[in-house]
């Protein structure tokens, strides 16, 4: 509006002087023929009317002059104004990135087929804003998103800067035609940000996980360039974030394959490909049966039984994995009717950090009418949960609905003696390779030991995985385990085969 009003303003004392000019050129001509007849009748004041005349002109280019200079610098004025105008709209609010729309546009008229500019791009993800947020409230979160940027314009001060979502942002910069160039930026402005900074009163560290892509080199068009960097982006999140990852045309094939199988597994869900077996855990005092692990196999048409380290990684990397659950735990529900003891099943880092989890994994234990009490919940234990996290919440839901909870594989990962001090696990797992080394490995066997003698004080129990020979059986049962695990017990098994073979021993 307020632009509008200057044009208007101009455009008025425009027409003015043109209205002032015109009456001047008038009465300069009039004043021209005049001398020009007194010239011609021989009258004698041809000097007194060319001075008039002269001046009526000199005044009439002043006025042109004036008028001209007034009617550039408002229009300048006015430019300027629209310019800040629509430079407003189109730049973030918060972080004065520019809009997502503003940005791709900007890329698309440098980015496209059969253009020689090459053209380097980030695609920059903020690492868990959602726990800053959750933490130390939203504020907390947007001055580290302002911070983010200020780094990123401080270090690339040429680099065009888009805000693509809440914590995703695009840099482009134009005339880069070096990836190594590209990663070694990238690697400084991470640099800067793990650095301490003081945000909402506390004292934090900001990290964030870059793609790299460079056109033409990865891509043609804009649309193209984005995956590219969005794919090498997300694979160093699945690498461990804080990382700068470069594009590179393996990871494509590897996206390809992921699809191919994310295809396949959900036409696996509606033909009931999926199958649950069991193995037996047994108490380490007279051998008594305790419990099953639930463990799911792909029984594919062609290509026959696939193992779970082939597809789960997969199904976690979308929303199939909730699926897949979901249709474990009804198995596990239908056959525990038939096992009668508890059956342990494992649920993956994904599916705790749903909401809705807990609710979710309750409702459908009493749509069957299962007591909560009859499930072992297992997760693993290379998850870094914190206190009062989702994970933690939907654990906690989950052991008021009677559900027991233990850490698988403790001791492979991230696991320590906090988790235990954090949150009321009922069952340790501890992983197969210290039993594995039982023989040889001093080490493992005080690890073992330590962990029994801690998980008595906290009445916890220990179930030790992997048990092949009768020498690791014996040696746990001397060290204090109170269950065990593996192919020497038990080999996994369908429920007609466990339930057959328990009639068979009756």
């Amino acid at each position: 509006m307020r632009s509008q009003s200057s044009l208007d303003s101009m455009l008025a004392s425009y027409r003015r002087v043109s209205a002032i000019c015109a009456a001047l050129a008038g009465a300069a001509l009039l004043v021209n023929a005049a001398a020009l007849v007194v010239s011609a009748t021989g009258h004698g004041r041809l000097v007194w009317f060319s001075a008039v005349s002269a001046v009526a002109l000199a005044v009439l280019l002043l006025l042109w002059r004036n008028g001209y200079r007034t009617m550039r610098k408002r229009v300048a004025r006015a430019d300027e104004e629209s310019r800040r105008v629509i430079d407003s709209a189109q730049r973030d609010a918060l972080t004065g990135a520019y809009t997502r729309s503003y940005f791709l546009a900007t890329l698309n008229e440098r980015v496209h087929r059969g253009s020689s500019m090459p053209v380097g791009y980030f695609h920059v993800d903020m690492d868990h804003l959602k726990a800053l947020n959750d933490g130390h409230g939203h504020a907390a979160g947007d001055a580290a998103l302002v911070h983010l940027t200020a780094t990123i314009r401080r270090l690339a001060p040429d680099a065009v800067i888009g805000r693509l979502g809440g914590d995703e942002f695009g840099v482009a910069l134009i005339g880069q035609d070096s990836k190594q160039a590209l990663t070694r930026l990238a690697e400084r402005i991470l640099e800067a940000l793990r650095q301490e900074v003081k945000i909402r009163e506390h004292v934090t560290r900001i990290s964030a996980t870059v793609g790299v892509a460079l056109a033409p080199d990865d891509a043609t068009n804009v649309d193209e360039l984005m995956s590219r960097a969005d794919l090498a982006l997300y694979c160093g999140k699945r690498s461990g974030r804080s990382m700068v990852v470069g594009y590179d045309p393996d990871m494509l094939v590897d996206e390809r394959h992921n699809r191919f199988v994310q295809r396949e597994l959900r036409a696996a869900l509606l033909l009931n490909e999926i199958k649950v077996v069991y193995q037996p855990v047994y108490s380490i005092d007279g051998m008594k049966l305790k419990s099953y692990e639930a463990l799911v196999r792909w029984q594919h048409c062609h290509r026959g039984t696939i193992a779970p380290s082939e597809f789960i990684p997969i199904a976690e990397q979308s929303d199939i994995i909730d699926r897949l659950g979901e249709v474990v735990l009804r198995q596990v529900c239908a056959d525990l009717k038939l096992l009668g003891v508890p059956i342990a099943v494992n649920v993956s880092p994904v599916q705790l950090r749903r909401p809705g989890f807990a609710a979710s994994f309750a409702a459908i234990l009493d749509e069957a009418n299962i007591s909560g009490d009859r499930i072992i919940v297992e997760i693993t234990e290379n998850i870094l949960m914190k206190t009062g996290g989702v994970e933690t919440e939907n654990l906690t839901a989950l052991t008021r609905f009677g559900v027991k909870i233990a850490i698988d594989d403790f001791g492979a990962g991230h696991a320590s003696l906090e988790y235990l001090r954090s949150f009321a696990f009922n069952v340790i797992k501890i992983d197969r390779s210290y039993v594995a080394h039982l023989k040889s490995g001093r080490a493992d066997r005080a690890i073992i030991s330590a962990l029994c003698d801690i998980a008595q004080a906290l009445d916890i129990e220990v179930i030790a995985e992997g048990v092949e020979t009768q020498e690791q059986l014996d040696t746990l049962r001397q060290i204090g385990c109170d269950a065990v695990q593996g192919y020497l017990l038990g080999r996994p098994g369908s429920v007609r085969a466990l339930v057959g073979n328990s009639l068979a021993a009756a």
